[in-house]
């Protein structure tokens, strides 16, 4: 074969390795914010480790290049093993050990431990085809290196994670890897090995192939299993979409009452046992002015939305969803429709697939009431929703008069996140009323009730609301008083240049 083909097949094995080692590490950070949250610690400790082990493992490769081919062949081979399978090991540790950022150190270490092996051996092999200048053989080598990882980076969240998901999309990268970085390299120096060599190499690469085809293959019911058993109560839906993955579980007790619970990334969003108990706390007093014009940002399970059409004299409401997944199951899954009594059916309501944060800059219209329903900030991406900024571009939107409430987590178990929200959202501009109520299923839960200017907002019921099952005159005056162990507190706010809710020492916060 001439030494140029040779060559420019070496480079398709460089660039398709490096494709894959960078879907390995993608993978890996995707995974942590799923089930850990805080895709910036995630991001940082994968980055990390592998940086650091892609040094380690060129440092190990020095004695192997006297044998380069066997060598890269079983590197490509382990690669390809552990980081097709690295993905549905972390979520077995997660699910069933409880046991989450150790072993993704160790698997982080050994895939950047075994990427870092490549480029050395592969320098060798380049320069056994055809001796060239250290210089010219390295930006050749590092050109489809990068060029390779460019696939790769775009690769994984356009078609892979949406098309195969983080199991099924590891393993089949991982069948990838081992066919260009062992076949290829086989075939080309075949003649430079000797033949139980080569047999011993290409059964390797055959068992790692049939491991990786077996585990696809079951895939579908490991991962059934193994999200099973990360909820208590039997799962009724499990759907993953490209912003996270929901779960609807259901219980039905001795008495015959089912517990319907939707839960978001692994977070609790409401029990239907006691969800009226949040939502009519969260709506109501936001409705005790002038209320014709209603937004809701979040909420895409339609209960916020069916306690404002309580009011009949809301003329319009308008819900922005970032995940039209979550509108679609709350209109046409039985018991979260039966729940919400097919509330995206009235005619005054609009929905909105969008992201929050960036509908609200391009907003000219304005409404009476403004209701945040949004998860709670335990990543950068959502924490964005508590900042200032955020809370300035609502105010923006806000008629003269109008109300904003927040869902601001818990004032008991994150006192300082909770206290945070609320200085932001005077930061914006507002006056702020404070208050909480308890929620059985989540514990002690706050909320912030505000209005442009200087005067707090009266904690009150709109006057003609009628058929309350959890929300009265008693209740709100309860609501505004904090123990003195979490009340009010000196912290700083959160901007999008520095995300205070991410730092707090919250033990029980998700972030902390």
């Amino acid at each position: 074969m001439p030494a140029r083909v040779a060559r420019a097949l070496v480079l398709a094995a460089v660039f398709t390795c490096a494709a894959c080692g960078l879907v390995y590490e993608l993978a890996l950070v995707a995974l942590g914010s799923y089930l850990v949250g805080n895709s910036v610690t995630q991001a940082s400790i994968v980055l990390s480790v592998m940086v650091f082990a892609m040094g380690i493992g060129s440092l190990l490769a020095k004695p192997l290049q006297g044998r380069p081919v066997v060598a890269f062949a079983v590197i490509e081979g382990v690669l390809a093993l552990v980081g097709g399978l690295s993905v549905l090991v972390l979520y077995a540790a997660f699910a069933w050990v409880q046991v989450y950022e150790p072993v993704l150190v160790v698997i982080a270490f050994a895939v950047g431990a075994l990427i870092g092996a490549e480029i050395p051996l592969l320098m060798t092999l380049m320069q056994r085809i055809r001796r060239q200048d250290a210089g010219s053989a390295v930006a050749d080598l590092f050109a489809a290196d990068y060029v390779g990882a460019l696939l790769g980076g775009l690769a994984f969240p356009f078609l892979l994670l949406p098309t195969f998901g983080h199991i099924k999309g590891a393993l089949l990268v991982g069948a990838v890897n081992a066919v260009a970085g062992v076949a290829v390299v086989l075939w080309l120096f075949r003649d430079r090995l000797r033949r139980w060599t080569r047999a011993a190499l290409w059964a390797g690469m055959a068992t790692v192939l049939v491991v990786l085809g077996g585990t696809y293959a079951l895939a579908d019911r490991f991962e059934v299993t193994a999200r099973q058993a990360l909820y208590n109560d039997p799962i009724a839906v499990a759907e993953r979409t490209p912003y996270q993955e929901i779960v609807v579980t259901r219980k039905v007790s001795v008495s015959g009452n089912a517990d319907l619970r939707l839960f978001l990334n692994g977070d609790l969003q409401f029990s239907s046992v006691d969800e009226y108990r949040y939502h009519e706390a969260l709506v109501h007093p936001a409705l005790a002015g002038k209320r014709d014009r209603v937004l809701i940002l979040g909420g895409g399970d339609g209960l916020a939305l069916r306690e404002v059409l309580r009011h009949r004299d809301v003329r319009e409401v308008t819900l922005v969803e970032l995940d039209p997944a979550m509108v679609r199951l709350a209109r046409t899954y039985g018991p979260i429709e039966k729940l919400n009594g097919g509330a995206f059916e009235d005619p005054r309501v609009t929905t909105v697939a969008a992201d929050a944060f960036n509908w609200l800059r391009d907003l000219r219209a304005e409404f009476d009431s403004i209701i945040v329903d949004m998860p709670d900030p335990d990543d950068v991406a959502t924490a964005k929703l508590y900042s200032v900024e955020f809370y300035g571009m609502v105010k923006r939107a806000l008629a003269p008069g109008g109300r904003m409430v927040v869902q601001s987590g818990s004032p008991y178990f994150a006192p300082n996140s909770y206290w945070c929200i609320r200085a932001s959202i005077a930061a914006a501009g507002f006056a702020t009323t404070p208050y909480h109520v308890d929620v059985p299923s989540f514990g002690d839960w706050g909320f912030v009730l505000a209005e442009p200017g200087t005067e707090p907002p009266s904690l009150a019921l709109p006057p003609d609301v009628r058929g309350l099952r959890f929300l009265d005159g008693r209740v709100l005056e309860a609501a505004k008083v904090f123990p003195r162990d979490r009340g009010p507190r000196d912290v700083e706010t959160n901007t999008l240049v520095h995300p205070r809710l991410v730092d707090y020492e919250d033990a029980e916060w998700k972030l902390s």
